[in-house]
């Protein structure tokens, strides 16, 4: 196979660490905080993912664009991303039903991308140096550019995003006519989450992330979901402040991932930067009331503080990352809420933890 010609391209970090490679995706040069998803499969629904909003993806497969892309497999309408950088690109796919190749895809969402690089070495290192800004180019050699439009990207720590992929509109997925009615608070939902809660007869409608609870209150639900996102928990009041008054009036309450740590935050429980994060599709959790372990999906670079989440007094932690101990679910003890700190929808990934959606259902049907 002839080796397709790609033009030169420059990854730099925050802390001087360069990587040369070339090209792909749009030519041009954009940057955020570079992160590395350690899943074999599922670059699209990764891609797609609004909770990736603002940040760099070093898919850590060798090779990536081989099973092509599938309109039907989008997690969003479009690439939430920055940039994309793997060690092995292919123009080429082999899955039949394929509807385009990534490099097309790329290119029409304006995805900057880096390949032919040391993928396995740049993890290496941002595991030692932590989770950082930096910048991709194809069109600018200058480091010293390249180094003032790198110092102008914000810090992750203390930045709200889930405004800016939410949904702008209220919108309905689902039969009206089903037997439960979900309000699902839009931080940043993959589509694969509301499809699993309408598997489930749930007609849900979904409202913008500034929603009051007052305003979702109106629609009279039967359980509230609080969905994944982008940014920092610690930079959103507002929705804090809606979780806290659907604790309040004691109704069933799910949250997954940035839901989880709003719900926790609603409880006075502090949340961190974590300092690389946790993104793949086989992380170990263990359900502490069952003792039964999971494999599980997950994607995110803050975390629930564990000192504090253990003594809250309305709290019990659930669920516990067993890679390093961190908290993985929390339950309130005398209301009807409960979240996790990963992907039950697990799309990519296992389906070891979708029986927290038919929790979620027990709850509502208490009602």
């Amino acid at each position: 196979m002839k080796k397709v010609k790609r033009a030169p391209a420059i990854l730099l970090l925050d802390d001087g660490f360069v990587c040369k490679g070339h090209a792909i995706g749009r030519i041009g040069t954009h940057g955020g905080e570079i992160c590395f998803n350690t899943g074999m499969t599922g670059y699209q629904e990764i891609y797609t993912d609004p909770s990736y909003f603002g940040q760099i993806i070093i898919n850590t497969t060798s090779h990536i664009g081989n099973y092509g892309i599938l309109d039907s497999e989008q997690e969003s309408r479009t690439p939430k991303i920055s940039g994309v950088v793997v060690n092995n690109f292919s123009e080429t796919f082999s899955r039949a039903k394929a509807d385009t190749g990534l490099q097309q895809y790329l290119d029409k969402a304006g995805i900057v991308g880096i390949t032919d690089i040391d993928t396995r070495k740049l993890v290496k290192h941002i595991r030692t140096k932590g989770a950082m800004n930096a910048i991709i180019s194809s069109e600018i050699t200058d480091m010293d550019q390249l180094k003032k439009m790198l110092a102008d990207i914000p810090s992750m720590d203390g930045l709200e995003l889930s405004t800016k992929v939410c949904t702008n509109t209220e919108f309905f997925v689902g039969n009206e006519n089903a037997s439960r009615r979900v309000a699902v608070l839009d931080l940043g939902i993959k589509t694969s989450i509301l499809e699993n809660l309408t598997e489930r007869d749930c007609y849900c409608k979904v409202f913008p992330a500034r929603t009051s609870f007052e305003e979702m209150e109106q629609w009279n639900p039967d359980g509230y979901f609080i969905s994944n996102g982008p940014g920092d928990p610690g930079a959103m009041e507002y929705a804090v402040s809606t979780v806290k008054n659907i604790i309040q009036a004691d109704q069933p309450l799910f949250g997954i991932c940035l839901g989880h740590q709003i719900l926790a935050r609603a409880n006075g429980i502090s949340t961190y930067k974590m300092h690389h994060g946790h993104r793949g599709l086989n992380h170990p959790v263990k359900n502490l009331e069952t003792g039964k372990s999971e494999i599980t999906s997950q994607n995110h670079g803050f975390s629930v503080d564990m000192e504090q989440a253990s003594h809250a007094p309305d709290v019990e932690v659930t669920h516990i990352n067993l890679n390093d101990q961190t908290v993985a679910g929390i339950k309130m003890l005398k209301k009807r809420a409960f979240s996790v700190q990963y992907h039950p929808e697990s799309s990519p990934g296992p389906h070891d933890s979708r029986y927290l959606f038919d929790d979620f259902i027990r709850l509502m049907d208490l009602n």
